[in-house]
């Protein structure tokens, strides 16, 4: 007989499903320091390997890690959403927002716009800045061209 001190814990495959609590903090860039994702003030995460959900980066420095282990890790920029790609920066004529939004004079640099793809699909882009015949998008991921420091508390692995 075993007794649950004995008990092995689960450890993390490239297609586990897994509950944790998770901090994410820019390392890198104007707001070093700053924390973008951070679950451990509330409800924990849950996270299906494989899936896209997290950068390919990020998931592979959770890979065979076990349960119940809390630890921190940093991922450069290219290994994290890559590096910052100025083509990503783009002018979209202002007839193009207006097709996409009830009401385009409501738009202000800093927000995030939804387009529809010609395939049906959906990306979005920052507003930088907008004048009465275009608007000036970046569609690189907002977390681009940043060094990211991880911490997490892998609560449950499936």
């Amino acid at each position: 007989m075993t007794s649950s001190s004995d008990s092995v814990n689960a450890f993390v495959r490239p297609d586990s499903y897994l509950t944790l609590h998770y901090r994410i903090e820019l390392a890198s860039g104007p707001a070093a320091g700053s924390t973008f994702a951070d679950t451990f003030t509330g409800r924990p995460g849950t996270l299906q390997l494989g899936m896209g959900q997290w950068a390919p980066g990020l998931e592979a420095a959770l890979v065979g890690r076990a349960e119940g282990e809390r630890f921190t890790f940093e991922v450069p920029a290219a290994q994290a959403y890559g590096d910052r790609n100025p083509e990503l920066l783009q002018w979209v004529a202002r007839s193009m927002i207006e097709a996409e939004a009830a009401d385009p004079a409501d738009f202000a640099p800093g927000e995030v716009v939804e387009f529809t793809a010609p395939n049906g699909g959906r990306y979005s882009g920052v507003l930088k800045e907008l004048d009465a015949e275009r608007a000036l998008f970046d569609f690189n991921h907002p977390l681009a061209g940043i060094d990211l420091r991880v911490e997490v508390s892998l609560l449950g692995v499936l």
